[in-house]
């Protein structure tokens, strides 16, 4: 009798453990292309298409009939081969582009150690931590009048806008994320000898990731936000033509089709740097955690 219940309670574990085996198979493996392609090109392609059909539709049914208001998708594309044949479509794009993620990555290095420092230091959290979240409301766009008298028309006051926009959402990103670390990890840590900086890198940092890569995110979009509008107040031949300058051309020419590529070409980018760059972060995140499980 005994040697059946050890028997029986073996094969338990044994089943138990295949299936842990397979769950872990199911979630490691990487999905086929045709799979990806169904789930995760086709149906961005298909709303893109309705939305032109739709657009393509207000024109032809004359609902709306004044191309000054709204330009058709066909004149829209043709701003956009101009600028292509011009050889200054991705000189556009590249401005901005450039300014955003070196001023993002400036961003990170300050906010990060003062968000470590906000969330660890109970007086420096009641000093300045009402203030990060007051900074993190105010209008990007505030940020341009005094910085142009700080700095002068100099690519410098772009970088300054991006930094006071960015900067307290990667803060306060970063306080919320440990702010939610257990108790318990980091007693564990201290039991371990992990403290201090020790135990900021080894248990505080990877226990807030989550919070964090969430700050980073929102960091990134005030970053855009900020440059886009430090782009379309300052002019200047020293600063270049990005997007943001490109859309306040459109509208001082009054040209609809330019300014709708201006618009389209900065959704774009912001669209594209969220894909290349923070969804797989933030999917390798929630995977390291097991929160993100295929069904």
């Amino acid at each position: 009798m005994a040697s059946t219940e050890t028997r029986t309670t073996t094969e338990e574990a044994g089943s138990v453990e295949a299936g842990l085996d397979a769950l872990e198979s199911s979630v490691a493996g990487r999905p086929p292309l045709r799979q990806t392609l169904r789930e995760k090109v086709l149906p961005p392609v298909v709303a893109i298409a309705v939305v032109v059909v739709i657009w393509q539709g207000l024109i032809t049914l004359k609902i709306v009939d004044d191309p000054s208001k709204l330009p058709s998708p066909g004149a829209v594309w043709a701003e956009v081969r101009d600028a292509w044949l011009k050889g200054t479509l991705l000189g556009y794009i590249w401005t901005s582009v450039s300014r955003g993620l070196l001023g993002f990555a400036l961003a990170l290095l300050i906010g990060t150690p003062l968000g470590l420092l906000v969330a660890r230091v109970k007086f420096v959290r009641a000093a300045i931590g009402p203030t990060l979240s007051g900074l993190q409301s105010l209008p990007s766009v505030a940020w341009v009048p005094p910085a142009v008298i700080w700095l002068g028309l100099q690519p410098s006051m772009m970088y300054a806008v991006i930094l006071l926009g960015a900067v307290p959402s990667i803060a306060n990103g970063l306080v919320s994320g440990v702010d939610q670390v257990p108790p318990l990890f980091l007693r564990a840590g201290r039991t371990l000898g992990a403290t201090g900086l020790r135990g900021t890198w080894h248990i505080v940092m990877p226990a807030a990731l989550p919070g964090y890569v969430a700050g980073l995110k929102q960091g990134w979009a005030f970053s855009w936000r900020s440059l886009m509008a430090a782009e379309i107040i300052v002019q200047a031949p020293d600063l270049g033509v990005g997007l943001g300058q490109l859309l306040e051309v459109a509208r001082t020419n009054s040209s609809m089709a330019q300014v709708f590529l201006a618009i389209l070409l900065i959704l774009f980018v912001g669209i594209a740097i969220d894909l290349l760059i923070f969804s797989p972060l933030e999917r390798w995140v929630l995977r390291s955690r097991g929160l993100l499980v295929k069904s």
